[in-house]
Protein backbone atom coordinates (compact mmCIF):
# COMPACT_ATOMS: atom_id res chain seq x y z
CA UNK A 1 0.00 0.00 0.00
CA UNK A 2 2.63 2.68 1.17
CA UNK A 3 4.31 1.30 -2.69
CA UNK A 4 1.04 2.05 -4.48
CA UNK A 5 0.82 5.70 -2.45
CA UNK A 6 4.62 6.39 -3.14
CA UNK A 7 4.21 5.58 -6.94
CA UNK A 8 0.64 7.67 -7.04
CA UNK A 9 2.36 11.03 -5.33
CA UNK A 10 5.37 10.44 -7.72
CA UNK A 11 3.35 10.44 -10.57
CA UNK A 12 1.23 12.95 -9.81
CA UNK A 13 4.19 15.45 -9.20
CA UNK A 14 6.14 14.29 -12.26
CA UNK A 15 2.80 15.43 -14.06
CA UNK A 16 2.24 18.44 -12.36
CA UNK A 17 5.77 19.62 -12.31
CA UNK A 18 5.56 19.03 -16.72
CA UNK A 19 2.88 21.43 -16.71
CA UNK A 20 4.72 23.87 -14.65
CA UNK A 21 8.07 24.05 -16.54
CA UNK A 22 6.99 23.80 -20.05
CA UNK A 23 3.19 24.91 -20.11
CA UNK A 24 2.33 27.65 -17.17
CA UNK A 25 5.91 29.10 -17.06
CA UNK A 26 6.22 29.61 -20.89
CA UNK A 27 2.93 31.46 -20.97
CA UNK A 28 3.30 33.07 -17.92
CA UNK A 29 6.91 34.61 -19.49
CA UNK A 30 4.39 34.92 -22.81
CA UNK A 31 2.06 37.22 -20.61
CA UNK A 32 4.73 39.06 -18.78
CA UNK A 33 6.44 40.04 -21.97
CA UNK A 34 3.51 41.62 -23.90
CA UNK A 35 3.41 44.39 -20.87
CA UNK A 36 7.02 44.80 -21.54
CA UNK A 37 9.00 47.58 -24.31
CA UNK A 38 10.85 46.53 -27.31
CA UNK A 39 14.66 46.67 -26.91
CA UNK A 40 16.45 46.25 -30.12
CA UNK A 41 19.56 45.51 -28.74
CA UNK A 42 18.09 43.35 -25.86
CA UNK A 43 14.96 42.16 -27.56
CA UNK A 44 12.42 43.67 -24.53
CA UNK A 45 12.87 45.99 -21.79
CA UNK A 46 11.44 46.45 -18.54
CA UNK A 47 9.24 49.40 -19.34
CA UNK A 48 5.88 48.27 -18.44
CA UNK A 49 3.45 49.75 -20.77
CA UNK A 50 -0.06 48.43 -22.97
CA UNK A 51 1.47 49.94 -25.89
CA UNK A 52 1.25 46.33 -27.60
CA UNK A 53 -2.33 46.02 -26.97
CA UNK A 54 -3.01 49.15 -28.66
CA UNK A 55 -1.30 48.17 -31.89
CA UNK A 56 -3.65 45.37 -32.19
CA UNK A 57 -6.56 47.67 -32.51
CA UNK A 58 -4.41 49.40 -36.05
CA UNK A 59 -6.26 48.96 -38.73
CA UNK A 60 -3.83 46.68 -40.81
CA UNK A 61 -3.81 43.91 -37.91
CA UNK A 62 -7.04 44.40 -37.27
CA UNK A 63 -7.89 42.97 -40.77
CA UNK A 64 -5.47 40.41 -40.92
CA UNK A 65 -7.12 39.16 -37.26
CA UNK A 66 -10.51 39.18 -39.40
CA UNK A 67 -9.26 37.50 -42.61
CA UNK A 68 -7.67 34.77 -40.00
CA UNK A 69 -11.05 34.27 -38.06
CA UNK A 70 -13.10 34.06 -41.75
CA UNK A 71 -10.47 31.22 -43.47
CA UNK A 72 -10.33 29.23 -39.90
CA UNK A 73 -14.34 29.68 -39.61
CA UNK A 74 -14.64 28.77 -43.43
CA UNK A 75 -12.32 25.46 -42.50
CA UNK A 76 -13.92 25.08 -39.30
CA UNK A 77 -17.40 24.45 -40.55
CA UNK A 78 -16.09 22.45 -44.01
CA UNK A 79 -14.58 20.20 -41.57
CA UNK A 80 -17.54 19.75 -39.49
CA UNK A 81 -19.67 18.83 -42.63
CA UNK A 82 -17.44 16.37 -43.87
CA UNK A 83 -16.96 15.11 -40.50
CA UNK A 84 -20.39 14.76 -39.12
CA UNK A 85 -21.60 13.04 -41.23
CA UNK A 86 -17.98 10.65 -41.93
CA UNK A 87 -18.33 10.23 -37.80
CA UNK A 88 -22.08 8.99 -38.03
CA UNK A 89 -21.62 6.57 -40.67
CA UNK A 90 -17.82 5.25 -38.44
CA UNK A 91 -20.36 4.67 -36.06
CA UNK A 92 -22.96 2.66 -37.49
CA UNK A 93 -19.85 -0.26 -38.82
CA UNK A 94 -19.29 -3.08 -36.21
CA UNK A 95 -15.89 -3.09 -34.30
CA UNK A 96 -13.46 -4.92 -37.04
CA UNK A 97 -15.20 -1.93 -39.35
CA UNK A 98 -14.93 1.09 -36.88
CA UNK A 99 -11.36 -0.02 -36.24
CA UNK A 100 -10.30 0.10 -39.37
CA UNK A 101 -12.04 3.35 -40.24
CA UNK A 102 -10.44 5.02 -37.34
CA UNK A 103 -7.20 3.64 -38.51
CA UNK A 104 -7.44 5.14 -42.01
CA UNK A 105 -8.35 8.43 -40.00
CA UNK A 106 -5.18 8.20 -38.11
CA UNK A 107 -2.66 7.45 -40.54
CA UNK A 108 -1.73 10.58 -41.78
CA UNK A 109 -0.57 11.85 -38.10
CA UNK A 110 2.13 9.39 -39.08
CA UNK A 111 3.20 11.92 -41.72
CA UNK A 112 4.60 15.60 -40.83
CA UNK A 113 2.06 17.89 -41.89
CA UNK A 114 4.65 19.86 -43.84
CA UNK A 115 5.16 17.29 -46.25
CA UNK A 116 1.91 16.54 -46.45
CA UNK A 117 1.31 20.28 -47.37
CA UNK A 118 3.80 19.68 -49.90
CA UNK A 119 1.81 17.37 -51.39
CA UNK A 120 -0.90 19.79 -51.60
CA UNK A 121 1.10 22.21 -53.75
CA UNK A 122 1.68 19.11 -55.81
CA UNK A 123 -1.89 18.26 -56.74
CA UNK A 124 -3.21 22.12 -57.14
CA UNK A 125 -0.42 23.67 -58.91
CA UNK A 126 -0.87 24.86 -62.53
CA UNK A 127 0.66 21.82 -63.40
CA UNK A 128 -0.54 19.48 -60.80
CA UNK A 129 -2.73 16.70 -60.78
CA UNK A 130 -6.09 18.26 -60.37
CA UNK A 131 -5.59 20.55 -63.89
CA UNK A 132 -3.88 17.62 -65.26
CA UNK A 133 -7.13 15.39 -64.86
CA UNK A 134 -9.65 18.18 -65.67
CA UNK A 135 -7.88 19.27 -68.76
CA UNK A 136 -7.56 15.46 -69.77
CA UNK A 137 -11.48 14.96 -68.61
CA UNK A 138 -11.71 18.06 -71.23
CA UNK A 139 -13.79 19.84 -68.38
CA UNK A 140 -11.38 22.92 -68.79
CA UNK A 141 -9.73 24.45 -72.05
CA UNK A 142 -6.62 25.83 -70.18
CA UNK A 143 -5.42 25.67 -66.27
CA UNK A 144 -6.76 27.35 -63.11
CA UNK A 145 -4.68 29.22 -60.78
CA UNK A 146 -5.81 27.05 -57.58
CA UNK A 147 -2.26 27.69 -55.68
CA UNK A 148 -1.97 31.24 -53.54
CA UNK A 149 -5.82 31.70 -53.19
CA UNK A 150 -7.89 31.87 -50.04
CA UNK A 151 -9.11 28.42 -51.46
CA UNK A 152 -5.89 26.83 -51.25
CA UNK A 153 -5.52 28.18 -47.85
CA UNK A 154 -8.68 26.51 -46.74
CA UNK A 155 -8.58 23.60 -48.78
CA UNK A 156 -5.12 22.83 -46.84
CA UNK A 157 -6.41 23.32 -43.71
CA UNK A 158 -9.26 21.05 -43.69
CA UNK A 159 -7.14 18.59 -45.39
CA UNK A 160 -4.67 18.83 -42.28
CA UNK A 161 -7.08 19.22 -39.35
CA UNK A 162 -10.48 17.06 -40.33
CA UNK A 163 -9.32 14.14 -38.39
CA UNK A 164 -9.55 16.55 -35.29
CA UNK A 165 -12.70 17.43 -36.39
CA UNK A 166 -14.03 13.60 -36.78
CA UNK A 167 -12.43 11.76 -33.86
CA UNK A 168 -14.48 13.94 -30.90
CA UNK A 169 -17.19 13.68 -32.86
CA UNK A 170 -17.32 9.77 -33.41
CA UNK A 171 -16.34 9.71 -29.52
CA UNK A 172 -19.68 11.73 -29.10
CA UNK A 173 -22.14 9.78 -31.30
CA UNK A 174 -20.74 6.35 -30.75
CA UNK A 175 -21.90 7.34 -26.85
CA UNK A 176 -25.35 6.83 -27.98
CA UNK A 177 -27.32 4.38 -27.10
CA UNK A 178 -29.39 2.85 -29.92
CA UNK A 179 -32.39 2.68 -28.00
CA UNK A 180 -32.93 6.16 -28.44
CA UNK A 181 -33.81 5.83 -32.06
CA UNK A 182 -35.91 3.17 -31.28
CA UNK A 183 -37.55 5.44 -28.89
CA UNK A 184 -37.86 8.11 -30.73
CA UNK A 185 -39.71 5.99 -33.72
CA UNK A 186 -42.11 4.40 -31.26
CA UNK A 187 -43.05 8.03 -30.47
CA UNK A 188 -43.95 8.93 -34.02
CA UNK A 189 -40.30 11.20 -34.63
CA UNK A 190 -38.99 10.49 -38.13
CA UNK A 191 -34.82 10.53 -38.75
CA UNK A 192 -35.22 13.92 -39.06
CA UNK A 193 -36.56 14.83 -36.02
CA UNK A 194 -34.81 12.44 -34.21
CA UNK A 195 -31.24 14.11 -35.83
CA UNK A 196 -32.31 17.59 -34.91
CA UNK A 197 -33.99 17.12 -31.40
CA UNK A 198 -32.09 14.35 -29.68
CA UNK A 199 -29.16 14.01 -31.75
CA UNK A 200 -27.76 16.84 -32.12
CA UNK A 201 -28.29 18.65 -28.95
CA UNK A 202 -26.72 15.41 -27.42
CA UNK A 203 -23.51 15.45 -29.81
CA UNK A 204 -23.61 19.02 -28.72
CA UNK A 205 -20.15 18.99 -26.97
CA UNK A 206 -18.57 16.82 -29.53
CA UNK A 207 -19.18 19.51 -31.98
CA UNK A 208 -17.67 22.03 -29.52
CA UNK A 209 -14.70 20.09 -29.13
CA UNK A 210 -14.21 19.67 -32.60
CA UNK A 211 -14.45 22.96 -33.31
CA UNK A 212 -12.15 24.08 -31.29
CA UNK A 213 -9.05 21.57 -32.18
CA UNK A 214 -10.06 23.11 -35.64
CA UNK A 215 -10.70 26.61 -35.36
CA UNK A 216 -8.13 27.63 -32.60
CA UNK A 217 -4.44 25.47 -34.80
CA UNK A 218 -6.05 26.82 -37.83
CA UNK A 219 -5.24 30.26 -37.08
CA UNK A 220 -1.82 29.47 -36.26
CA UNK A 221 -0.74 27.19 -39.05
CA UNK A 222 1.57 30.09 -40.76
CA UNK A 223 3.44 27.10 -42.90
CA UNK A 224 -0.08 26.36 -44.94
CA UNK A 225 -0.24 30.05 -45.79
CA UNK A 226 3.19 30.66 -46.72
CA UNK A 227 3.03 27.49 -48.69
CA UNK A 228 -0.35 27.97 -50.29
CA UNK A 229 -1.82 31.35 -49.80
CA UNK A 230 1.22 33.66 -50.52
CA UNK A 231 1.90 37.01 -48.92
CA UNK A 232 -2.21 38.42 -49.96
CA UNK A 233 -3.44 34.94 -47.34
CA UNK A 234 -1.83 35.74 -44.00
CA UNK A 235 -3.07 33.86 -40.55
CA UNK A 236 -1.90 35.17 -37.00
CA UNK A 237 0.58 32.91 -36.88
CA UNK A 238 2.11 34.66 -39.75
CA UNK A 239 2.06 38.22 -38.01
CA UNK A 240 3.72 36.44 -34.65
CA UNK A 241 6.02 34.26 -36.56
CA UNK A 242 7.12 37.59 -38.25
CA UNK A 243 7.58 39.74 -35.42
CA UNK A 244 9.15 37.27 -33.30
CA UNK A 245 11.41 36.11 -35.66
CA UNK A 246 12.43 38.71 -38.20
CA UNK A 247 10.86 41.90 -36.78
CA UNK A 248 11.78 40.65 -33.20
CA UNK A 249 9.31 42.41 -31.69
CA UNK A 250 8.68 39.90 -28.88
CA UNK A 251 6.41 42.49 -26.84
CA UNK A 252 3.78 42.62 -29.88
CA UNK A 253 4.26 39.28 -31.01
CA UNK A 254 3.94 37.95 -27.47
CA UNK A 255 0.52 40.24 -27.25
CA UNK A 256 -0.65 39.03 -30.42
CA UNK A 257 0.06 35.14 -28.75
CA UNK A 258 -2.19 36.41 -25.16
CA UNK A 259 -4.74 37.68 -27.60
CA UNK A 260 -4.67 34.22 -29.02
CA UNK A 261 -4.48 32.59 -26.03
CA UNK A 262 -8.44 34.36 -24.36
CA UNK A 263 -10.21 33.84 -27.37
CA UNK A 264 -9.16 30.08 -26.88
CA UNK A 265 -9.78 30.34 -23.06
CA UNK A 266 -12.78 31.45 -24.25
CA UNK A 267 -14.22 28.98 -26.61
CA UNK A 268 -13.31 26.77 -23.81
CA UNK A 269 -15.44 28.79 -21.08
CA UNK A 270 -18.36 28.30 -23.93
CA UNK A 271 -17.73 24.45 -24.18
CA UNK A 272 -17.47 23.10 -20.20
CA UNK A 273 -20.98 25.49 -20.00
CA UNK A 274 -22.57 23.83 -22.73
CA UNK A 275 -21.08 20.40 -21.25
CA UNK A 276 -22.54 21.32 -18.07
CA UNK A 277 -26.13 21.94 -19.46
CA UNK A 278 -26.25 18.60 -21.48
CA UNK A 279 -25.42 16.88 -18.19
CA UNK A 280 -28.33 18.77 -16.30
CA UNK A 281 -30.53 17.83 -18.88
CA UNK A 282 -29.31 14.47 -18.84
CA UNK A 283 -29.61 14.25 -14.70
CA UNK A 284 -32.90 16.12 -15.45
CA UNK A 285 -34.62 14.09 -17.90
Amino acid sequence: MKTSQAFKWFSLTLAFGWLIIFVLIPNAMVVLASFLSRDPSNLISLEWNILSYQRLLDPMYLEILMHSLFMAGIATILCLIIGYPTAWIISSFGPIGRALLLFMIIVPFWTNSLIRTYAIKIILGTNGVLNWLMLNLGLIDKPIKFMYTEAAVIFGLVYILLPFMILPLYSAIEKLPNSLKDAAKDLGANNFHYFTKIMLPLTMPGIIAGTLMVFLPAMGMFYLSDLLGGSKNLLVGNVIRDQIMIVRDWPFGSAFSTALTVIMGLLLWVYFVQLNRRNKELDNG
